[in-house]
């Protein structure tokens, strides 16, 4: 695993954005797994530029959302297909047909998550899977107690996600209590991983699935065992890590890549 600290969100943004660059330029057909929430928004905007401004293109590319609530319309404002419309995908030139994000409306959870499984592995696995990480540490909705193999399914929120994203709805109780979700064994199945976090709020769940141990506790933690996995934060959210120093040594030393 790879620890990038950057001074600051901005920063922290860019360098996430060009690796998903690398990864286009190697494969222009890549599969990218995308994450909602507020820690991408940047990732995306720095994205959208770059398509604006270098040409990044993003014709061939298929991508695969990592969840979204039960019971929210594709066009309710909180709903993650909204999201991802508004803040990137009606913005770059990603075919429609090559989006695919979990249905909150479906008529038949179970048979859906097992279509999703098998539609990722249709289209050749994912290349790069983008995370983000909530404050207790789970990654997509794979809340603690979350299997380590588990594949995408219907899942309850605890009551610390319901909490952290009251802020998005007008009410508390507007909040919805299930999500269809990605398994954490279906995001290791990705090729390579990066996983974005902002904040002090962050800094302890970061802490914890960088350097504690791997458990079902800390979702999140499960990245420690792929192969191929980088952890980009800005300096608050490292604020807990032991091994600080080190990870900044290293990246020092690393010859600076070509940007896009």
């Amino acid at each position: 695993m790879e620890v990038i600290i950057q001074r600051d969100y901005e920063a922290m943004s860019r360098t996430a954005a060009q690796i998903v660059v690398e990864v286009l330029n190697a494969k222009p057909n890549a599969v990218l797994g995308m994450a909602t929430g507020s820690t991408p928004l940047g990732l995306y905007q720095e994205l959208v530029r770059l398509h604006r401004e270098k040409e990044l293109d993003f014709s061939r590319v298929t991508t695969f959302n990592l969840d979204e609530y039960v019971g929210l319309l594709m066009n309710h404002p909180q709903s993650y297909h909204y999201f991802m419309r508004e803040h990137f995908f009606k913005h770059v030139n990603i075919p429609a047909q090559n989006i695919n994000i979990p249905s909150g409306t479906t008529s038949n959870y179970p048979a859906f998550c097992e279509w999703y499984e098998e539609r990722i592995a249709e289209c050749g696995g994912i290349d790069l899977q983008i995370l983000g990480i909530g404050t207790d540490g789970h990654i997509a909705f794979n809340e603690p107690a979350s299997s380590l193999s588990s594949r995408t399914r219907l899942k309850t929120l605890s009551k610390q996600t319901i909490d952290d994203n009251a802020r998005f709805f007008e009410r508390r109780e507007d909040v919805p209590i299930y999500a269809i979700t990605m398994g954490v064994g279906t995001i290791l199945d990705a090729r390579k991983l990066v996983l974005v976090a902002s904040g002090a709020a962050k800094a302890n769940a970061v802490a914890q699935a960088v350097e504690g141990p791997v458990s079902s506790m800390i979702t999140a933690s499960a990245i420690q065992m792929h192969r191929d996995a980088t952890v980009i934060v800005d300096d608050e959210a490292a604020a807990e890590l032991d091994m600080r120093d080190y990870y900044e040594f290293i990246y020092a030393a690393k010859p600076a890549a070509p940007r896009f």
